[in-house]
């Protein structure tokens, strides 16, 4: 879904905040992106996204997301991919994204939904035998740091609500484009639990351009 709502990045300098294993740099060089920038804070999975990757036009960097620095319209499009929810500022992240990017450049992020991040066990409510009874929302108001667990690790993420978010970009000198709660897709009908991945959403997309 993210990338259905990335502008033409044919001939764009591109940055990507949280990169990973490289998997959006990669395939914004595969549209014609002149330039990608990677920075993620793991070097294992730099090093992993630099294995996959012989593309000479794509450089990988280790820095934190908080700590980009890059001079003023550096860029023409900024990419996030489920990273911004680990980052404490986001309203200092927003205007250092908009002072990298050229005037009229896109900012493309995605991150944990805010119903999913409100409670720190990021789980359901379940009956005596297990089934799952409803997703609980609570402490929603509440901003802040979250303990919770991810793929077996103790993380820290970022609780925001769903007005921070937008309020913060536009006034970091965005103007919002697009909005998304994605639903599964439906090629994956049959897999175990989709259903219930239907009763809440789990990311939020954002699209935004600087003015």
């Amino acid at each position: 879904m993210l990338r259905r709502m990335l502008p033409e990045l044919a001939g764009k300098r591109v940055l990507d905040l949280g990169c990973g294993y490289g998997w959006h740099c990669r395939y914004a060089r595969e549209q014609g992106a002149r330039a990608v920038v990677g920075i993620d804070l793991s070097e294992r999975m730099l090093e992993r996204a630099r294995e996959l990757t012989t593309d000479e036009g794509i450089d990988y960097r280790q820095m934190a997301i908080e700590d980009i620095d890059f001079a003023a319209s550096s860029f023409d499009v900024v990419i996030s991919s489920l990273a911004i929810h680990y980052v404490e500022r986001f309203d200092q992240l927003c205007r250092r994204v908009r002072e990298t990017l050229t005037p009229g450049g896109s900012f493309v992020l995605s991150v944990e939904h805010p119903i999913f991040t409100a409670r720190a066990e990021q789980d359901w409510h379940y009956d005596d035998a297990g089934r799952r009874l409803h997703w609980p929302v609570d402490d929603y108001q509440q901003e802040g740091l979250r303990q919770t667990r991810f793929l077996g690790e103790e993380v820290t993420k970022v609780h925001r609500t769903l007005s921070t978010y937008l309020g913060t970009l536009l006034a970091s000198g965005f103007a919002l484009q697009q909005v998304a709660e994605p639903e599964p897709a439906p090629e994956l009908a049959d897999a175990p639990g989709y259903e219930d991945e239907l009763r809440r959403p789990m990311f939020l997309i954002l699209a935004a351009v600087a003015i």
